[in-house]
C-alpha cells in the first residue's frame, strides 16, 4: 500500500456538509457565501458565518477556501473589497476567483489569503499560468478540458511554486470550464451567476423552419436525445496517475449535494490516497446518486450521456447517528449487553433491516435494526414523552432509538446509515 501525499480538497455547500467532509477525511473544504458563487441553490453560508466554519474546519487541521468566481460586474466589483477584508478577517486559507479585477482586489484587500484561480479562468497553458503566478496566484484550477498529459505539460513549465489543483469527482459542465450561456438564453437565470438551470441536460428534438409543428428526433427510436449531457466524472482509479502528471490537489465537486454524498466520496477518495486498492472500492461510489461515470478529458474526449438525464444508486441514506450508549445504563454501563443507538431519520427504514454503517477511513460495517421506537419531541403538554415502539422509521428528520448487538457498536455521533436499494431516477 502506497500513500499519495496530494490535498483532498470537498465540497461544502453548508455547514452540514462540512462537519462530513471534516469527519471522513477531507485537507480541505471549498465553500461559498451567498454572493459570487457558482452555486446560487446550494445551502451557501451567510457572511457572518464564516467565521464559524473557519474554526469548524481549523480545529481539525483543515483548510477553508473560499469561492468568488462568479461573472463579475461593475456592482459585484464595488462590493468585494469589503468582501475580501471580511474573509481575511474571518480567517479563510484561500480565495477562489476567476476574474482579474477580482484577483487584484483580493491581492490588495486579503494580502494573507492565498490567491487560487479558478477553473472559470480555463488556465491551459504555461503562459496564463504565468501571467496569474506574476499577479499572486498561489495556485491554478486546471481548465476542465485539459488531458493528463497537458496537465504534465503545464506542470514542467509553470513556475515551480505554482500548485496545480483538478477535478477528479462528480459533474461536469458541457460548455468550457463551465462558462455558459444557454440557461441565460432560455430562462434569464445565468449559469455564470451561479444560478444555472442546467438546460444541457434536456431532451431536444429538431424542427425544421418550413414545417413548424414538426419535431423530428435526433436518434431513429423515436425518443429524442440529451445531446449535451455530459457524464459525471469519476477518477478514483487513476489518482496515481494525476500525482505523477504533477497535480497538486484532489477537487470533488458538488456544492450542491448533501452531506452523505460528501462523506461517501471523500471516504472513498481519501482512502485510496492512503494506499487502500481502487478497485475493491469503486463500488462505493455507485452507493450515491449519480449519472454514468466516466474520466472526462483526460484520455480523450469526454462523452455524453445522451440515452437519459437521470441518477443512479445503490443505496438509499436512511438516518444520521445522534448518539450511542450501551444498553446497560445511561450512566456507562458495560456493553455486554449491546448498545442503544438515535438516530434522526432521512428515508424509511424498518425493524429487523439491514444497514450498513459508513465509516470514516474503514469498510461499511452491517448492523441489524431491533427494538425499533419513535422518540417524540418534548412539547408543552408532555416535557418527557416516553419512547413509542414502531414497526417502521417513516418520519423524516424524526428521532428514532433501536438497539445493536454488542460487536456491532459503538457507533459515533456524525456517522450515516445507509440500506441496501437500487433506485434510478430518469426521464427515459
Amino acid at each position: 500500500m502506497t500513500e499519495t501525499r496530494l490535498e483532498l480538497l470537498a465540497p461544502a455547500g453548508g455547514m452540514e456538509q462540512l462537519r462530513a467532509a471534516v469527519r471522513y477525511g477531507a485537507d480541505a473544504v471549498y465553500l461559498a457565501t451567498d454572493r459570487f458563487g457558482m452555486r446560487a441553490r446550494a445551502a451557501n453560508f451567510a457572511l457572518a458565518d464564516v467565521p464559524e466554519a473557519v474554526r469548524t474546519a481549523h480545529a481539525a487541521g483543515v483548510r477553508v477556501h473560499v469561492a468568488v468566481n462568479a461573472l463579475m460586474g461593475a456592482d459585484d466589483v464595488t462590493a468585494l473589497p469589503t468582501y475580501f477584508e471580511a474573509l481575511e478577517a474571518a480567517g479563510v486559507d484561500a480565495v477562489i476567483v476567476g476574474d482579474l479585477g477580482a484577483a487584484s482586489l483580493a491581492v490588495r484587500h486579503a494580502p494573507h489569503v492565498a490567491l487560487h484561480v479558478s477553473t472559470q479562468a480555463s488556465v491551459a497553458n504555461a503562459e496564463a499560468a504565468r501571467v496569474w503566478h506574476g499577479l499572486g496566484a498561489r495556485r491554478v484550477v486546471c481548465a476542465r478540458e485539459m488531458s493528463l498529459e497537458e496537465i504534465a505539460r503545464l506542470r514542467a513549465d509553470a513556475p515551480a511554486d505554482l500548485e496545480l489543483e483538478a477535478f477528479v469527482h462528480g459533474a461536469q459542465c458541457m460548455a468550457v470550464s463551465g462558462r455558459c450561456l444557454i440557461s441565460s438564453y432560455l430562462t434569464g437565470r445565468s449559469g455564470n451567476k451561479g444560478a444555472c438551470t442546467q438546460p444541457c441536460r434536456w431532451n431536444y428534438t429538431l424542427e425544421e423552419e418550413k414545417r413548424p409543428g414538426e419535431h423530428f428526433p435526433v436518434e431513429e427510436d423515436g425518443r429524442g436525445t440529451f445531446i449535451m449531457n455530459a457524464k459525471d466524472l469519476n477518477m478514483l482509479a487513476h489518482v496515481q496517475a494525476l500525482a505523477e502528471a504533477g497535480v497538486d490537489a484532489l477537487k470533488i465537486e458538488g456544492r450542491n449535494k448533501k452531506a452523505f454524498y460528501v462523506a461517501t466520496v471523500v471516504n472513498a477518495y481519501r482512502r485510496v490516497l492512503g494506499g487502500a486498492d481502487a478497485a475493491a472500492l469503486a463500488d462505493e461510489l455507485d452507493t450515491v446518486s449519480h449519472r454514468p461515470y466516466s474520466t472526462g478529458f483526460y484520455f480523450g474526449e469526454a462523452e455524453q450521456a445522451a440515452d437519459y438525464d437521470g441518477y443512479e444508486q445503490t443505496c438509499l441514506h436512511v438516518a444520521d447517528v445522534q448518539a450511542c450508549e450501551p444498553c446497560g445504563s445511561a450512566a456507562g454501563g458495560s456493553a455486554a449487553g449491546g448498545w442503544r443507538v438515535v438516530v434522526r431519520c432521512r428515508n424509511r427504514f424498518a425493524e429487523g433491516d439491514q444497514l450498513e454503517v459508513l465509516v470514516p477511513g474503514r469498510d461499511a460495517c452491517a448492523v441489524t435494526v431491533r427494538d425499533l421506537a419513535w422518540l417524540p419531541e418534548p412539547d408543552e403538554d408532555d416535557a418527557h414523552p416516553a419512547p413509542c415502539p414502531v414497526p417502521v422509521a417513516n418520519r423524516s428528520c424524526a428521532r428514532y432509538r433501536f438497539s445493536l448487538d454488542a460487536e456491532s457498536g459503538p457507533l459515533e455521533p456524525g456517522w450515516f446509515l445507509r440500506r441496501r436499494a437500487f433506485r434510478r431516477s430518469a426521464r427515459h
